[in-house]
């Protein structure tokens, strides 16, 4: 009993730093890291809805999956792998050629009625629409994941989105011919039957890199914010590797779709299709939360801290970003970043970016690009800082935004109009004398 006892205390414990505690611990270890990106990637995960938007991605894919196919086909002939494009799709679906094949008439009548000859006109602008549509509703979803307020405008949507409808089937189109071309190499160099195991496992690895570099460039190009390519490494081989295993699934469950055939005959590959659609969804949404956890698990730092945080130690704060501001911009060190005051000082990024925007509204910083490459800005005072004080910063802050809105408030409440102005006069009186450059404060 007294062993059960200390391992209940021991689990009791480790859940209870996993799911609240952790976000407490400043340290930067791989181990608090990896604990935080989980925490952060389940509560984003579930938080986010993502299992309804992949419903719903999934019968706007149907919608858009001819056209899909067709653009994939049209460059396809132009490198002259079409067949090998037709072999891959049959393969996906052993047990259900004929359904394949009736797809592929789809495309085969839908290139047909949209050109004559050349792949032009209305029919193109038809499908890029469908395609951009589509991309579109898939941008939302990763706005919403990253916390994007604002997409792509239109214009940039056109662009964007019709080069990676363009660059992007070229890519694949070129793996499937490279992968072509480095299988029959590598038979011919290593033409021994007992190599013939070690070919396919390299053309294995090759197929793998390939699919984790595609979803790597996903979730760099698709979000409207920036992304680090190492977060969006990781994320492309989860995805990746998550896409290949149910893709193995898929295939090697297709000898269990006899059954369906009996009841649903030639449309028991809708059903199936439907949920394989709707799982690829799953795994690319959770890779893309896994990018965003990655790579912002600091900035939700004492998160539930913040939310009850009171008016006095928000206060506190307030002068400590002003006073650690200006005083690095007295003594030369130039503009401050919020990246350099959550490192050194272990302030939460969200919290300080909100004070220092605050203090931009009011005219107390400004914002400052420092490496306009890497869109690194930093902040620093709007004017001569040596005569600013906390009760001048404060006065400025107490006066911004929405006031006497309310109709009759002074005639109703006129003890609280005076008292509150003479609250206001006895500290103006302490804090006016204070200035923000000589707060002791220990700068690193």
């Amino acid at each position: 009993m007294l062993r059960y006892s200390e391992i209940s205390r021991k689990v009791a414990e480790w859940w209870r730093y996993c799911s609240r505690d952790v976000w407490y611990d400043t340290r930067r270890t791989f181990r608090v890291n990896l604990v935080k990106t989980i925490n952060l990637s389940v509560k984003s995960f579930f938080n986010t809805d993502l299992q309804s938007q992949a419903c719903a991605m999934t019968f706007r894919t149907l919608l858009a999956v001819v056209p899909a196919l067709a653009l994939l086909f049209a460059i396809g002939r132009g490198f002259g792998l079409q067949n090998l494009m037709e072999d891959e799709l049959l393969s996906l679906f052993p047990s259900q050629r004929q359904a394949v094949e009736y797809a592929l008439n789809f495309v085969d009548s839908y290139l047909s009625q949209s050109s004559e000859g050349l792949f032009v006109g209305i029919g193109l602008v038809f499908l890029l629409w469908t395609l951009i549509s589509l991309m579109g509703n898939i941008e939302d979803t990763f706005n919403k994941i990253w916390g994007v307020g604002r997409g792509r405008s239109f214009g940039r949507k056109i662009i964007d989105y019709t080069a990676m409808l363009l660059i992007l089937p070229v890519v694949m189109v070129c793996a499937g011919g490279i992968n072509i071309m480095l299988s029959n190499t590598l038979r011919s160099l290593l033409d021994f039957e007992f190599l013939t195991p070690v070919v396919s496992i390299i053309l294995e690895l090759f197929s793998m890199v390939l699919t984790w570099m595609f979803f790597t460039l996903v979730y760099i190009l698709i979000p409207n914010t920036k992304v680090k390519f190492v977060h969006a490494l990781v994320s492309g081989v989860f995805a990746g590797s998550g896409f290949l295993i149910l893709q193995w699934v898929f295939v090697s469950g297709q000898m269990y779709v006899a059954r369906y055939n009996a009841i649903y005959g030639t449309f028991s590959f809708l059903p199936l299709m439907l949920i394989w659609l709707q799982l690829t969804y799953v795994i690319v949404f959770a890779g893309a939360v896994i990018c965003y956890s990655s790579q912002n698990i600091f900035v939700h730092n004492f998160s539930d801290a913040i939310q009850n945080m009171s008016s006095s130690y928000y206060a506190r704060l307030v002068i400590a970003v002003g006073a650690l501001i200006v005083q690095r911009f007295i003594k030369d060190c130039g503009a401050t970043t919020v990246p350099y005051m959550s490192r050194e000082y272990n302030m939460p990024p969200k919290l300080v970016t909100r004070i220092c925007d605050k203090m931009v509204d009011v005219g107390i910083l400004s914002l400052t690009e420092i490496d306009p490459k890497k869109e690194i800005k930093g902040y620093q005072p709007a004017f001569d800082p040596t005569n600013l004080t906390v009760g001048g910063m404060f006065d400025r802050l107490d006066r911004s935004g929405s006031a006497d809105f309310i109709p009759g408030f002074k005639d109703n409440f006129p003890g609280v109009v005076s008292s509150y102005g003479i609250i206001k006069r006895k500290e103006a009186e302490i804090t006016d004398r204070m200035l923000l450059s000589e707060i002791e404060i220990n700068l690193k």
